[in-house]
């Protein structure tokens, strides 16, 4: 893999959250990118890494591909939201409520910025391409991204499992607006004596 194919993600922050059941099943069926052989899914307590294995045979299996950080927790899913159930259900001469049923479900929650969701530059975008897919199936969270194709920086906004539309803009900083003259100097300040 030479470096000038390389493409790049400069920016990225994640919200997402998707039960680790699907999760795990869209890996099973995904189509990856050029580039990548396959995704291998690790669990370490609670934290979930989803590892780029290379098509490429000469990449050492020393050297660390790109990689997907998850957290794994327990949410209780319920059946029916208790509150519609209660505004409908709402009667005086109700005496026992009945148990909405649920279950405990375990969910992958890619949620931070570059470094923490996405790490090693090998395969970079590639896996940011799978996260991407991701995105698209998860019902809920965000992820934006900058990044960079042929040469041209691309924004990416996927919103609930949608893309949107998303636009890259320059702005100058507050760092930017001066050119150091605001300092004190001190050399000629009046109130320091020798």
């Amino acid at each position: 893999m030479s470096t000038e194919e390389s493409r790049h993600v400069y920016r990225l922050h994640s919200t997402l959250e998707l039960p680790l059941e699907d999760l795990r099943e869209h890996i099973d069926e995904a189509r990856y990118p050029d580039g990548i052989d396959d995704v291998e899914i690790t669990r370490r307590n609670n934290t979930l890494i989803l590892k780029a294995v290379a098509e490429d045979q000469s990449v050492s299996k020393y050297t660390p591909t790109a990689q997907l950080k998850a957290s794994v927790t327990e949410n209780r899913v319920y059946e029916e939201d208790p509150d519609e159930r209660r505004q409908k259900s709402f009667s005086w001469d109700e005496e026992e409520e009945e148990e909405i049923e649920s279950e405990l479900v375990e969910f992958a929650a890619f949620k931070g910025d570059r470094e923490t969701v996405l790490q090693n530059s090998l395969l970079q975008y590639e896996m940011f391409l799978v996260l991407c897919e991701i995105a698209e199936t998860a019902e809920k969270g965000t992820l934006t991204a900058i990044s960079e194709h042929d040469g041209d920086l691309e924004a990416t906004r996927i919103v609930d499992g949608e893309p949107r539309p998303a636009d890259i803009e320059v702005v100058e900083g507050p760092r930017d607006t001066g050119s150091g003259q605001g300092g004190v100097n001190w050399r000629d300040n009046e109130f320091i004596t020798d």
